[in-house]
């Protein structure tokens, strides 16, 4: 897997004919984004379909369900320490190289958890299909960016992102047949047909492309980084459970100075691993915080409704996992509204209103109850999971409307970063949340109005990010959504 294999053709001279060197022609952006969707398919199929099958996996490594928290958490150790270095890796050895031996590197580890025979054995398999997670979706974004033209980009994101919500809506009743008429293991085998044929794919239509690589690789930036952020998620993970608080702080308390010591370090060097430079450019600055903020909730949403369904309402695991479908069906449907959406109200208008929606949407999860019509819970959802799709669609697509090509793989890194950090803070701050109830009354068990209450903190948090919202430029990203703003002293 070469910087070369599968090109075949002169210097200066692209795999698509007649196009400029690193541009995809015209529709074939459609094929590029499907290639690299494969990944975000299995990441997203694999995540979703083990969380139905932790009870059983405990059962058979002869582990308390609640040890398998540490096959979880070995995976977002990986991706914490990693994903800064995907961007630069990208640039210097080629972004469809470093994307393939992800996607290699990811099946070598659904393998090693699939033979796992103990419980260590599998948290190191999972360590190890995280190193290629925390790759092959950030560069596989760059190799994106990198490989179509701007006007064409919005298009483009919403080919990825489509495929990708088909995982979470397949993986609940997946895993549950997969448990009970074959075996856990094979939740893992399963990998192994989408990542071979995303490579495939990869070879055959993508094409190698770079950035300007760096002289030397941020060997001080790397691990500050990243034992700043680990830190930080161990942190924000053990703050939610009871008992651990003084741990929690004392790891907050690291992250926080390990981070400053970072930013520190990143002011002093000329191309810093993750670079806080980045910030200054305002579209990118205004997607990184209102996308964090509505991310928040996001991570929040698919911890808090399988619980309150299953805790609060007494349904089946089965039962929980259809009606959560709703909510990942309403994103794919807006999936191929956005390009038009976009193009005839603009970013900020856009995202404005689609974030008081979406935000309007998880607040009325708190009043959801055993009595509701179940269809109105999962209309509810599907508007829900709807805007918010469009949300994230409109973020990652205007976060690069500005940025210099130059720094588009810092600027992937820095991004996709934040993401996985701000969706496990709410995963943290639910559970944190639904500790407090019960604290507060002195009794030992969650009700409904626990629930009702960590849905009302997550969707206050997801509002904020209007306020980031209004402060786009009426013409932001324009040449990306093809709006034109009506201009002032005009009809």
């Amino acid at each position: 897997m070469s910087a070369d294999a599968g090109d075949g053709l002169a210097p200066g001279v692209d795999a698509v004919a007649g196009t400029p060197p690193g541009k995809a022609a015209p529709r074939r952006y459609q094929m590029i984004a499907l290639v690299v969707a494969s990944a975000l398919f299995m990441q997203q199929l694999d995540g979703t379909v083990l969380t139905i099958a932790l009870p059983t996996m405990a059962r058979d490594l002869g582990v308390p369900a609640t040890s398998l928290s540490l096959a979880l958490t070995s995976y977002l150790l990986a991706l914490a320490l990693f994903i800064p270095a995907s961007g630069t890796l990208g640039d210097r050895f080629g972004s469809r190289t470093i994307f393939c031996w992800a996607i290699v590197l990811f099946l070598i580890g659904s393998i090693a958890c699939a033979q796992a025979a103990s419980l260590p054995m599998l948290v190191a398999a999972r360590f190890a299909q995280g190193i290629g997670g925390a790759m092959m979706v950030p560069v596989g974004r760059l190799l994106l960016l990198r490989s179509v033209a701007k006007e064409d980009m919005v298009q483009a994101l919403s080919w990825l992102v489509m495929p990708a919500l088909a995982g979470p809506i397949l993986g609940p009743p997946l895993g549950g047949l997969i448990v009970t008429w074959l075996d856990w293991r094979w939740i893992f085998y399963l990998n192994l047909p989408i990542g071979l044929l995303g490579v495939a794919g990869a070879l055959m239509i993508v094409p190698e492309v770079r950035g300007d690589a760096r002289a030397r690789f941020d060997v001080p930036g790397f691990l500050l980084s990243g034992l700043a952020l680990s830190c930080l998620l161990f942190g924000f993970e053990l703050a939610s459970r009871p008992g651990t608080g003084r741990i929690a702080l004392a790891l907050l308390v690291a992250g926080a100075l390990l981070g400053i010591g970072y930013a520190r370090h990143a002011r002093r060097t000329a191309d810093p691993i993750l670079d806080p430079a980045l910030m200054r450019v305002a579209t990118f600055r205004l997607s990184v915080i209102g996308g964090s903020l509505t991310r928040i909730t996001q991570g929040a949403q698919p911890f808090l409704l399988p619980l309150m369904f299953q805790i609060g309402f007494g349904l089946s695991a089965a039962a929980t996992g259809t009606i959560t479908m709703a909510g990942a069906i309403g994103a794919l449907a807006m999936k191929a509204l956005a390009p038009r959406v976009l193009r005839r109200w603009g970013f900020r208008n856009s995202l404005i209103v689609s974030g008081l929606i979406s935000s309007a949407g998880y607040a009325t999860c708190a009043l959801f109850r055993p009595d509701w019509p179940m269809a109105a819970i999962v209309g509810v959802l599907a508007l829900s999971g709807f805007f918010t799709s469009f949300q994230f669609t409109g973020y990652n697509a205007i976060a690069y409307a500005d940025v210099d090509k130059g720094r588009m793989s810092a600027a992937t890194s820095f991004y996709a970063t934040f993401q996985q950090l701000t969706l496990s803070l709410g995963i943290c701050t639910a559970a944190a949340a639904l500790e407090l109830g019960p604290l507060l009354a002195g009794r030992a068990s969650l009700t409904l109005a626990d629930f009702s209450v960590a849905f009302l903190i997550v969707a206050s948090i997801s509002a904020c990010a209007i306020i980031w919202n209004r402060r786009f430029a009426p013409d932001a990203g324009a040449e990306m959504s093809g709006h034109q703003p009506v201009r002032e002293g005009t009809a």
